[in-house]
C-alpha cells in the first residue's frame, strides 16, 4: 500500500502541500486494481483483494446497473411498481459447528440479513449443498435441522434447492449456497446517496463475536475464552429501527472485514467521512482480549448478527431507544457520525484524544469464518 501511494504521489510534476492532500484523497477514492495472477485466500476476506477480484472479474463480465451498486443484495422493480430484493451467498466456514451456531445457521441468517440491509422483508429462500463423499448422514441431518429451525424462527420458507456430491477430499465436508427474496415496502429506500454530513452512525450491538468464536473453535491457537458467535436473523430488529427512524439512510451487516471494511465502502460510495469514536465501539472483554493476543483490530473482525445504521440526527435517540427495547439490540450504541472531511475516508478518534485512519482490510487474518 505505502509503495503504491509513494509511486502515485511522486509521479508527474512537483506540487505544493495542498495538492499533496488532494492527491492523497484522490488515491484513496480509487478502487483496488486486480494485479494477481492466481486466487488467494485474501480474495475471500472482504477487503481490498476481494474488491479487486469483484471489480476486475465479475463486475467486468456481468456489468449492469443493479450489480454496479455493489450492495449485498439487488433491489428490483417489478411490473406494477412492486419492489423486491434478491441476495445470494455461499458458506464455507470451518469448523462446521462452533460455539453459538453452525454452518446451517449461517446459511440462513447470512442471506436473510443481506435482504434486511436492502430494506426488504425476507420471504423465501433456496439452498444448494455441495457435500463431500463420506460425510456422515447424521451430521447432515443436524445441519439441515439447524437451517430449518433458523428459517422457521425468521418466518421464512426454504422453497427450492439442489444437492451435489463430490469425491472425498474435494469439499472439506460441506459447502452451502443460499439465495433469498424479500419484498421492499413502498416508499422505503436505503442508499449511500442519502447519507448526509451530521448523520449518526449506530451499531446494533457488540462487534467481533462471530469471527473470534470461529477462530478459537479451531483449537490451534491455544487460547481459551468464553466467546459465542452472534449469528442471528436481524430483520425484525431492522423493522423496529425503521418504524422509529423512518428517515434511516443506510444499513449494512459487517460480516467479512468487519465494521472497518463496510465503513470504508460507505465512505467511498458517498464521498464523505465516517468518523468513529473508539471508546464508544462496544466490544466484549473476552473478544477484546483474544484480539489483542492475536494482534487483530476488532473493527476488522466479522459479525453475523449485527448491523450498522446511518440515521438522521433528529431520529438518532428514537432509533437507539427502539433498538435497545428489542432483546437483540440491548447493546445498541451510537459509535460515530458523518462529516464532510476528510472525504471518502474513515477516521477513528482514539481514547487518548488522537486520530487514526482506518483503511480497507489487507490480507486475510481470519480465513473461512463464514
Amino acid at each position: 500500500m505505502r509503495e503504491h501511494v509513494a509511486e502515485y504521489l511522486t509521479s508527474g510534476p512537483s506540487f505544493g502541500e495542498g495538492e499533496v492532500i488532494d492527491r492523497i484523497g484522490t488515491f484513496r477514492k480509487r478502487r483496488p486494481r486486480l494485479r494477481d495472477t492466481v486466487v488467494t485466500l485474501a480474495h475471500g476476506a472482504g477487503g481490498k483483494a476481494s474488491a479487486a477480484l469483484v471489480d476486475g472479474v465479475f463486475v467486468e463480465a456481468f456489468r449492469n446497473p443493479h450489480l454496479e451498486s455493489l450492495g449485498d443484495g439487488a433491489v428490483i422493480t417489478l411490473p406494477g411498481g412492486m419492489r423486491m430484493a434478491m441476495s445470494t451467498d455461499s458458506f464455507v466456514v470451518q469448523p462446521l459447528r462452533f460455539p453459538g451456531g453452525s454452518i446451517g445457521h449461517l446459511a440462513v441468517h447470512g442471506t436473510l440479513n443481506d435482504l434486511a440491509m436492502a430494506g426488504a422483508v425476507p420471504s423465501w429462500m433456496s439452498a444448494a449443498f455441495v457435500i463431500e463423499e463420506g460425510f456422515a448422514i447424521a451430521e447432515l441431518r443436524e445441519i439441515v435441522a439447524d437451517m430449518a429451525g433458523a428459517a422457521l424462527a425468521a418466518g421464512v420458507q426454504i422453497v427450492t434447492g439442489d444437492t451435489k456430491v463430490v469425491p472425498r477430499g474435494a469439499a472439506d465436508g460441506m459447502f452451502i449456497t443460499t439465495s433469498g427474496v424479500g419484498i421492499v415496502p413502498t416508499g422505503r429506500e436505503l442508499s449511500p446517496d442519502k447519507v448526509r454530513p451530521g448523520d449518526k452512525v449506530l451499531t446494533s450491538g457488540t462487534i467481533g463475536d462471530h469471527g473470534m468464536a470461529v477462530m478459537l473453535a479451531r483449537g490451534d491457537l491455544a487460547i481459551e475464552a468464553d466467546i459465542s458467535s452472534d449469528t442471528a436473523a436481524v430483520s425484525r430488529l431492522v423493522e423496529c429501527l425503521l418504524e422509529a427512524a423512518p428517515s434511516t439512510r443506510w444499513l449494512r451487516d459487517p460480516t467479512r472485514g468487519g465494521i472497518g471494511t463496510v465503513c470504508n465502502e460507505l465512505a467511498q460510495a458517498c464521498g464523505l467521512a465516517v468518523i468513529l469514536s473508539e471508546d464508544r465501539i462496544p466490544v466484549r472483554p473476552q473478544v477484546a482480549g483474544a484480539c489483542e493476543m492475536l494482534g487483530i483490530d476488532p473493527i476488522y473482525v466479522a459479525n453475523e448478527g449485527k448491523f450498522l445504521a446511518v440515521v438522521d440526527p433528529a431520529e438518532a435517540d428514537a432509533a437507539l431507544d427502539a433498538l435497545r427495547s428489542h432483546p437483540a439490540g440491548q447493546d445498541a450504541t451510537e459509535i460515530g457520525h458523518i462529516a464532510d472531511e476528510p472525504a471518502a475516508t474513515v477516521v477513528v478518534r482514539t481514547g487518548f484524544g488522537g486520530t487514526r485512519i482506518v483503511d480497507m482490510l489487507v490480507g486475510d487474518p481470519l480465513p473461512r469464518i463464514c
